[in-house]
């Protein structure tokens, strides 16, 4: 049966390398029969969370931006997929504040199960995604229903588009065709 997957694409420089690693997944994904979407955080407008938790009474963040509509389709997906560079042996920013506005859906009736990981970085040492692994595993540890379902890691990649060729495409079409 296929599923609705929902990719989010957190790196706001053209061309990027995390986006090319969320493309391949899609690809894969569809490949599977699953309805993907990928969405750019790219030219959107996300503001900070204002901690204030109104958007835990009205299901909503309280702030009139993008993140509502972006956290709507965090509730109505299957599959979650952040895709995000590594800055500082951490995920991004625009990835955090994204997580962070989300908030709304902790009262609510998610229905996304699997999440995953997708990093590039221009590192390629061991333990360079553990940051980013850590802060979205925390976020899924208050969602119940949700694991944390597999990641791809491709460092070494310091420029636009230089991950184009690599094994780590197929690596993450790979887990996507794998989502079934």
């Amino acid at each position: 049966m296929a599923k609705k997957v929902l990719i989010i694409s957190t790196s706001i420089r053209a061309n990027s390398n995390s986006e090319i690693l969320a493309n391949a997944f899609a690809d894969g994904a569809r490949a599977a029969g699953n309805e993907v979407e990928l969405v750019s955080l790219k030219d959107k407008t996300i503001g900070f969370c204002k901690g204030c938790l109104a958007c835990q009474k009205l299901g909503h963040c309280v702030i009139d931006d993008d993140a509502n509509e972006i956290t709507e389709k965090l509730l109505n997906a299957e599959v979650v997929v952040w895709a995000t560079p590594i800055y500082y042996y951490e995920m991004s920013g625009q990835m955090k504040t994204m997580i962070d506005r989300a908030n709304s859906l902790y009262p609510r009736d998610y229905q996304f199960r699997d999440v995953y990981l997708l990093t590039t970085a221009a590192e390629d040492e061991d333990g360079v995604d553990d940051g980013a692994c850590k802060g979205l595993q925390g976020w899924i540890d208050c969602f119940e229903k949700a694991r944390f379902a597999g990641k791809v890691f491709a460092g070494g990649y310091d420029r636009p588009k230089t991950i184009e060729g690599s094994g780590k495409l197929k690596e993450a079409y790979d887990l996507g065709q794998a989502i079934r």
